[in-house]
């Protein structure tokens, strides 16, 4: 059985490179394009009628930053997976990039095979980093790691084991399957993970696992 199509929109205020990663999912099997914009309110627009599973986002663009583009989505509670593609490795663009509701962030100087891996990735519910912002959050735990911080032993066995897949990118179904329990235990033991380590956000937890090196993204 073939696997279903992944329908991909673009937005990036330059149409050379809207047009050059057009050409990279035309040429790849499993991808449709099926649209593109150079704005941000334009994007909204798009995604609202043509409904992509993934959005390849830029965050610098006129009119509206993709970040505020992810937040107006995600509000509108628009079923669309952000990927962000970005000349930025700062970390506060990385951070708020992630906040606003981005699944995955890559940067452009990256090869047309990571943008595919992570267009994959994204589209099939998981996070996708890659390496350079690897690093980059990896530096936000170091640092982040000077201020007190819960140790991990405040959390049981399978509080850690689930810490570790969140932290992943793993769906709660995906963990709840990979731990034989149901989805609304995992759900109980996410609450229970941010109460005990006072922590609100999934970012959070990741770089509180990283942190404590219990993965390695």
């Amino acid at each position: 059985m073939n696997s279903p199509v992944i329908k991909v929109a673009l937005c990036d205020d330059h149409r050379m490179l809207r047009d050059a990663l057009a050409g990279v999912l035309a040429a790849e099997p499993g991808f449709e394009v099926v649209g593109s914009a150079s704005d941000g309110v334009a994007v909204i627009e798009l995604v609202r009628d043509q409904a992509p599973d993934v959005l390849v986002l830029d965050i610098s663009m006129p009119g509206m930053s993709g970040i505020e583009v992810a937040k107006r989505l995600r509000a509108m509670k628009l079923p669309v997976r952000i990927l962000a593609l970005s000349a930025y490795t700062d970390r506060g663009f990385v951070q708020e990039m992630l906040r606003a509701g981005a699944a995955g962030y890559i940067t452009k100087e990256g090869a047309a095979p990571e943008l595919i891996r992570a267009i994959r990735q994204v589209a099939a519910g998981n996070s996708y980093l890659s390496a350079d912002i690897t690093r980059v959050l990896a530096n936000v735990a170091v640092a982040d790691a000077r201020r007190t911080a819960p140790p991990i032993s405040v959390l049981g066995a399978r509080e850690q084991q689930v810490l570790r897949l969140i932290a992943e990118g793993r769906r709660s179904a995906d963990i709840a399957q990979a731990m034989n329990i149901t989805v609304a235990t995992v759900e109980v033991h996410r609450r229970n993970i941010m109460h005990k380590l006072d922590l609100h956000t999934v970012a959070d937890l990741t770089r509180y696992a990283l942190r404590e090196g219990m993965t390695q993204l």
